[in-house]
């Protein structure tokens, strides 16, 4: 058997809880385990990384000894990951994004305020859309433009990405250089300045996977 990827992991955790019409958390209740154990948040770090979070054994055989479901019959719950569907993804304006409420610390979304895209073939879980304002980001992204963002795949040097500042600021810029301390970004239109952030400043850093051009 081929070894199953994060995602997949977290996809078939999903799978599982909506098979018995329950929510992860319930599941995870039901299962002896923290409550929180299988939430959004807790599948990457709450680090600058962000860097993938994988379920204990321990507590993928409390869920599926629960459920009463084999693993083989578990593994199988990745497949629906692979079949290309029309799916719906939560859209907030950019200048919305600094509000409170709309994500959680891992730069999720949650709460109430979205509207939603339908976007086909997305395999990608927590992956959100944020519309353009302004003409601070010329000329790589326009204003009315969508992206696609993702806070689950971690970001490199020169991947373009949207961060967080626990002030509510929010902004796109290119990842130039990420240190024990700092994280450097790059303006995407150069009328504007380089950004050179302390870690403790950035709420979260989320890369952008495609742009409406």
């Amino acid at each position: 058997m081929t070894a199953l990827s994060h995602t997949e992991i977290w996809t078939a955790i999903d799978a599982l809880a909506k098979r018995f019409d329950m929510s992860p958390s319930a599941m995870a209740r039901m299962s002896g385990l923290d409550p929180t154990s299988f939430n959004r948040s807790k599948r990457v770090s709450a680090d600058a990384e962000a860097r993938p979070r994988w379920p204990s054994t321990e507590s993928l055989a409390k869920v599926l000894e629960a459920t009463g479901v084999g693993f083989s019959e578990f593994a199988a719950l990745t497949e629906s990951r692979k079949r290309p569907v029309q799916r719906g993804l939560p859209l907030l304006g950019f200048a919305q994004a600094g509000s409170d409420g709309f994500f959680d610390d891992a730069g999720f979304p949650v709460g109430e305020g979205w509207d939603e895209i339908a976007f086909p073939g997305l395999q990608e879980d927590g992956v959100y859309a944020l519309e353009i304002a302004g003409d601070s980001m010329l000329p790589v992204f326009r204003d009315g433009d969508r992206i696609l963002v993702s806070p689950s795949i971690e970001p490199r040097r020169g991947d373009r990405v949207v961060v967080k500042t626990h002030a509510g600021e929010v902004m796109a810029k290119e990842l130039a250089r990420v240190t024990a301390r700092t994280i450097e970004l790059t303006s995407l239109n150069r009328d504007y300045g380089d950004r050179v952030l302390e870690r403790g400043e950035v709420a979260w850093i989320a890369r952008i996977l495609w742009a409406s051009q």
